[in-house]
C-alpha cells in the first residue's frame, strides 16, 4: 500500500513538473518553444533508436538524434526550405556512413531516417502551429493542442480502466478498450472547442469539432504505434527518465501524430503561419 502510494505521488509529481515546464516554455516566446521542441525531439529519437537496437536493428543513434533535434531549428530559421535541406543533407550523410561502415545495412539507413522524421519532423509541427497566431496567443494555441492530447490520454485511460469491456487492439495493447477510445475522442473534442476563444484564431465551432474528432482518433493511433514498437522490441517503457510515466516517447507518442495532423488541418481550413521565417534577433 505504501509502495503504491509512493508510486502514485511520483507519477503525479512528474506529470505536474513536466506539464508546467512544457507549458511555460511554449508560452514564454517562440524561441523557447523552438528550443523545447528541439530538446523533446532529440530525447524521443534517442529512446526510439535505443529500443530499435534491441530488435536486431543497427540505426545510427548519434546522427539520427542530432537530425531529429535539428528539424525544429531548421524550420525556425529557413521554414520549409530548411526542412527539405536538412532531410537531403541527412540522407546523404547516412549513405556515406552506410558505405564506410561495413556492418551497416541499407535497412539501418532507412530506420535512422524514419526515426528522425517520426520524432523531429512531426514534432516540428508544434512550431508551425505556434506561428499561426502572433505573440503569446500562438503559445496559447499550442497549449490548447497539448491539453487536447493530455485530455485524450487521461480520459481514455481512466474510462477504459473503469468501464472497458471491449478490447480495441488486444494483440498490440491489451489494456486499451473501445470505451476508453470513445471517451478519449469526446474529451479531445471538448478541448478543441476551447480553441475558438483564442484571440486572432478564426476557427468556427464546426471546424473545432472536426479537428477534435480527427486529432482524437489519430492520437489513439499514435499510442498504438508506439505500443507495437515496444512489443516488437521487448520494452515495457521507452526509458525510465520520467518516473511513473516511462520515457519521453511514452509521454508524447500521441502528440507526434496529433501535432502533424493539427498543423495540416489548420492549413487546409486556411489558417497558415503568419510569418515566413522566425527572426531570432527580433525575438531577443
Amino acid at each position: 500500500m505504501a509502495s503504491g502510494s509512493i508510486g502514485l505521488r511520483s507519477r503525479v509529481l512528474t506529470a505536474v513538473i513536466y506539464s508546467v515546464s512544457i507549458l511555460a516554455l511554449v508560452l514564454i516566446s517562440p524561441v523557447t518553444t523552438v528550443l523545447a521542441v528541439s530538446a523533446l525531439s532529440g530525447l524521443c529519437a534517442f529512446e526510439l533508436f535505443r529500443m530499435l537496437r534491441q530488435d536486431a536493428k543497427l540505426p545510427n543513434e548519434l546522427l539520427g538524434t542530432i537530425a531529429a533535434a535539428l528539424y525544429p531549428l531548421a524550420y525556425a530559421f529557413w521554414h520549409f526550405n530548411g526542412l527539405l535541406t536538412l532531410t537531403v543533407v541527412f540522407a546523404c550523410i547516412l549513405l556515406i556512413w552506410y558505405s564506410a561502415y561495413p556492418p551497416a545495412r541499407i535497412t539501418d539507413v532507412s530506420i535512422t531516417l524514419f526515426g528522425s522524421c517520426y520524432t523531429g519532423l512531426l514534432l516540428t509541427s508544434l512550431v508551425m502551429i505556434r506561428e499561426i497566431v502572433p505573440g503569446i496567443w500562438g503559445g496559447v494555441l499550442v497549449t490548447g493542442i497539448l491539453i487536447s492530447v493530455w485530455a485524450n490520454d487521461t480520459f481514455a485511460y481512466a474510462v477504459g480502466s473503469r468501464f472497458g469491456k471491449h478490447p480495441m487492439a488486444p494483440h498490440i495493447s491489451p489494456n486499451k478498450s473501445w470505451e476508453g477510445f470513445i471517451a478519449g475522442i469526446i474529451f479531445s473534442v471538448v478541448a478543441w472547442c476551447l480553441l475558438p476563444f483564442v484571440p486572432g484564431l478564426e476557427l468556427s465551432w464546426p471546424q473545432a469539432i472536426i479537428g477534435g474528432l480527427a486529432c482524437g482518433w489519430i492520437g489513439i493511433l499514435g499510442d498504438l504505434v508506439e505500443s507495437k514498437i515496444k512489443r516488437n522490441t521487448g520494452f515495457k517503457d521507452s526509458s525510465n527518465l520520467l518516473p511513473g510515466h516511462g520515457g519521453f516517447l511514452d509521454r508524447n507518442d500521441s502528440l507526434l501524430v496529433v501535432a502533424a495532423v493539427a498543423s495540416l488541418y489548420f492549413r487546409i481550413i486556411g489558417l497558415s503561419p503568419t510569418t515566413e521565417v522566425f527572426n531570432f534577433i527580433w525575438w531577443m
